[in-house]
Parts: C-alpha cells; sequence; structure tokens
C-alpha cells in the first residue's frame, strides 16, 4: 500500500508541474508582464482595489480575487489541476503568483507570502540578479550552484549567462524546489534540484555559487525570512563559509544580502566577512548597492542600535 501510496504522490506532482508549466506558457504566450513590487506596495494595492489593467496582472500578478467568468476557462482548469486556486464566497483567487524578472517568468508564493514554507520574490531577487550580471558576465563557468534558491532566481540568471554551465538549485524548502524546477523547465535551462541545507546536499566544486539569503533579525517562522543573530546576517556569514571550500580554483561565491548598518556607522557584517577570507585562498570585494532598505523593520527592538539596513554585494573568488 505504501509503494501504491508513492506512486499516486508521483502522479499528482507531475500532474501540477505539467499544470503551472502549461500556465506559464499560456502567460507568455498572451506576452503577460508584472514587477513584484514591495510587501507595502502589495498591502496598498489590497486596499484599493485594481479596476483598470489586464485581469491576468491583477490575478497572477497582485494577487487580488476574481469571479470564475474574469479568467479564461482553460486557465481556470490549469490552476485547479496544479491544486493551485482558493475559493473565497463566489470568488477565487490564485495560490501561485507569476513575475517576471531578466526576461524569464517566474512562479512564486501568491501575496500575502505569509506561510513557513512560502516562495518569496521581491524586489531583492531584482537586484540579485541585477548583481550576478554585473559580477560574472566576463568568467569562465561551466558548473553553477545557488543556495537557497527559492524560486530558482540566480540560478537562472546566472545560467541565462553561461548557458554550458551544469546548474544544482538546492533549498531546504521542498515547495521552493518543485517551483524553481518549473521555472527552470519553462525558461529552457536544465537544471537539478537538490534539499540542501546551506551547502551540504551541494557537494561540488563549482565555478559560481550564487546565493541571497534571508538576512531579517527575529523569528518570524518563516523559512526565507530569518536570518539568525548577528542582526539577521549570521545565515549570509556561515553560507559564505561554507561555500569558500566548494569554489574550484577561480571560482566565485556571489553573495547579495542585507547588512545592519549599527550606530556610528559600522558594518560588522563586512568586517565579519574580511575576517572569514584573511589569510585565506581568497579575495574579497564587497559594495554597497542600496544604502536604506526596508527601514521599516528599524521601528522593532532587534534593531535598538541600528541606523539603517544596506543591501550589500559581495564576491569572495578563490585564487586560481
Amino acid at each position: 500500500m505504501a509503494l501504491q501510496h508513492e506512486a499516486a504522490d508521483e502522479a499528482r506532482l507531475s500532474g501540477r508541474a505539467k499544470a503551472l508549466q502549461a500556465l506559464l506558457a499560456h502567460l507568455d504566450a498572451q506576452a503577460y508582464d508584472f514587477v513584484t513590487p514591495t510587501p507595502s506596495v502589495g498591502r496598498r494595492a489590497v486596499e484599493r482595489g485594481l479596476s483598470r489593467g489586464s485581469p491576468l496582472r491583477a490575478i497572477f500578478g497582485w494577487s487580488q480575487t476574481f469571479e470564475r467568468h474574469a479568467l479564461d476557462p482553460a486557465l481556470f482548469e490549469l490552476l485547479g489541476a496544479a491544486d493551485a486556486l482558493d475559493q473565497e464566497g463566489d470568488r477565487f483567487r490564485s495560490r501561485v503568483r507569476v513575475s517576471r524578472l531578466a526576461g524569464m517568468l517566474f512562479l512564486h508564493s501568491a501575496f500575502p507570502a505569509k506561510a513557513s514554507n512560502a516562495v518569496f520574490l521581491g524586489p531583492d531577487s531584482y537586484r540579485f540578479a541585477r548583481f550576478i550580471t554585473q559580477s560574472t558576465r566576463d568568467a569562465s563557468v561551466l558548473s553553477i550552484a545557488e543556495i537557497g534558491c527559492g524560486a530558482g532566481v540566480g540560478g537562472l540568471a546566472a545560467a541565462r549567462l553561461h548557458p554550458s554551465a551544469r546548474l544544482v538549485l538546492g533549498d531546504v524548502n521542498t515547495q521552493a524546489l518543485e517551483l524553481a524546477a518549473i521555472n527552470a523547465a519553462h525558461a529552457g535551462v536544465v537544471a537539478e534540484t537538490r534539499i540542501s541545507n546551506g551547502m551540504a546536499g551541494l557537494h561540488g566544486p563549482y565555478d559560481l555559487i550564487v546565493a541571497n539569503p534571508p538576512y531579517v533579525a527575529g523569528q518570524s517562522g518563516r523559512t526565507y525570512k530569518d536570518g539568525g543573530d548577528m542582526h539577521g546576517a549570521r545565515l549570509s556569514l556561515d553560507w559564505a563559509g561554507q561555500a569558500l571550500g566548494r569554489l574550484s580554483p577561480g571560482g566565485k561565491f556571489v553573495l547579495y544580502t542585507g547588512s545592519a548598518i549599527l550606530d556610528g556607522g559600522t558594518d560588522a557584517f563586512r568586517l565579519a566577512l574580511e575576517g572569514l577570507v584573511a589569510g585565506s585562498a581568497h579575495r574579497l570585494t564587497y559594495e554597497e548597492l542600496d544604502p536604506d532598505i526596508f527601514g521599516g523593520e528599524l521601528r522593532r527592538e532587534a534593531y535598538e542600535d541600528v541606523e539603517r539596513i544596506a543591501a550589500i554585494g559581495a564576491v569572495i573568488q578563490r585564487n586560481g
């Protein structure tokens, strides 16, 4: 009986994946386009409602409820086949959201993405993809890994730059791996997906490792949000340490994350990274990509000694 249940689960998941792939293909054929903003902008959209523009953007971008007749019957059936449809009275809501980034469509969790296994995509994802392009455009890359891949933004952005490279996507979240695999298939990118806590399941070596770790201080219970101690920088530092041992000669670890700048201007995370590579066969480059993000977090007790949170990009390269 156990084997029959496993076979049924595999068939269901395969059907879900096929339905979601068909959904992306349909949206792409309709030239669907949506850029996912910050949660505060998403909340504003919910409050004021959206009556203008494409119903597809309202449903799959802004995560608005809709009446059945507002959606193409074929798309409605695909959402049902994918178990991605909630009913609220006589209205419906998609459980998945679709955004365009670097020319590709990405499935991720609907707004608000508050579940512990939610798959998040937002403004950080766009900065992350741009930083990968900036940092690796001229590199020679035959193997790529993304730690904590989520929807697969970093790995797919890197694979588009280096189409001959082998791509491995790792995450602790099985829902993230499922959506990342669907996103990769739609983008025409061959990718392996692996359950991996940090680099634990990504054995390497790799020419390029990319990561956008959670970096918010506190314990929200959301896999994609909590970054641990050091004002949320612990996970970023841990992943950096793990990645150094999996780089091939000349390989790069490209990190996009946030750093809490302490009162007086001290960037403790930068100091920690500098200490990590000191005396090793690696060199660090580090820059602020945005000096002030997630300002609302500063009201929390965890940030009482912090003057701002900066988006930073760091590249650690192993000597060739």
